[in-house]
């Protein structure tokens, strides 16, 4: 333990958990293009050797933010090389007329 009285590690026990409504929040910029924003949880943890000086439990929470754009025309493109399955070009041999 530390000289405050705490530990030097916290512990901390994992929790399951369920997503409570809607995890997406949709926007529509005015040139037609939608912008959808979200929010994850990866982990979350309550510490079981530690509380916080308030005597509420402390917990550890990693989230994630993921951010799709969809332009109005809904076109987008990609090198063709990303392109599962695609044969890559080939030129035909200088010696094969």
């Amino acid at each position: 333990m530390s000289q405050g009285g705490t530990p030097d590690k916290i512990e901390f026990k994992m929790l399951d958990y369920e997503s409570v409504g809607d995890d997406t929040v949709t926007f529509k910029l005015e040139d037609g293009t939608v912008v959808k924003v979200k929010v994850s949880l990866e982990r979350v943890g309550i510490a079981t050797n530690y509380r916080n000086p308030d005597g509420t439990p402390h917990y550890a929470v990693n989230s994630a933010v993921k951010l799709y754009v969809i332009p109005a025309d809904r076109r987008f493109t990609m090198p063709k090389n990303q392109v599962a399955g695609a044969k890559p070009d080939r030129q035909t041999p200088s010696h094969i007329t």
